[in-house]
């Protein structure tokens, strides 16, 4: 088995993979569309910083986010929400944004990767909180293939469980919220 792990997109009708996890499901193609699992986000620093009193306030704190020319896909735009232009500490890897928080700024991040990350702490979830879903895309064809279909099922089933789990934990686990 192989897993493709970069911000791209794939196309399953050139059959370049057999199945792909998005963050948006795919508006055209001959494909089977099943959604996975909703998650949160949430605006979160480093526990010993200063929390912002507002939204406004972030213009003078250094945010952490997406390289914009680099967003592939529009559910990763958070800019708008946050109300910014741009992030002086940005990085395509959602990965390489959670350890620059652990350092410096202030940025969007997966409540579910929280728990991983007991430094830091979410800010302003009375201002800011996002939700986005979780989707699995398979060509239509593949729907008639037990051994995909018995995969899927399994991997739909063990990331809606995880994402649950670590989102409550995230709420129950050190990583409260601060609000201004």
């Amino acid at each position: 088995m192989q897993i493709l792990a970069l911000p791209r997109v794939v196309n399953l009708s050139k059959r370049e993979a057999d199945m792909a996890i998005t963050v948006s499901p795919p508006e055209t193609g001959r494909l089977t569309v099943q959604k996975i699992t909703d998650y949160r986000l949430s605006l979160a620093q480093r526990r010993d910083a200063p929390a912002p009193q507002s939204l406004a306030a972030l213009g003078d704190r250094p945010l952490v986010g997406y390289i914009p020319d680099m967003i592939f896909d529009r559910e990763l735009d958070y800019l708008g929400d946050l109300g910014a232009r741009g992030v002086p500490l940005a990085s395509n890897s959602v990965s390489v944004q959670l350890q620059m928080l652990r350092h410096a700024g202030i940025g969007i991040v997966h409540d579910f990767a929280l728990p991983f990350a007991p430094e830091l702490v979410r800010v302003l979830t009375r201002e800011l909180s996002l939700t986005r879903a979780f989707w699995l895309v398979r060509h239509a064809a593949d729907r008639r293939s037990a051994r995909l279909s018995r995969f899927a099922a399994a991997l739909m089933a063990a990331m809606r469980a995880e994402v649950a789990r670590l989102e409550a934990e995230c709420l129950t686990v050190g990583s409260a919220e601060r609000d201004g």
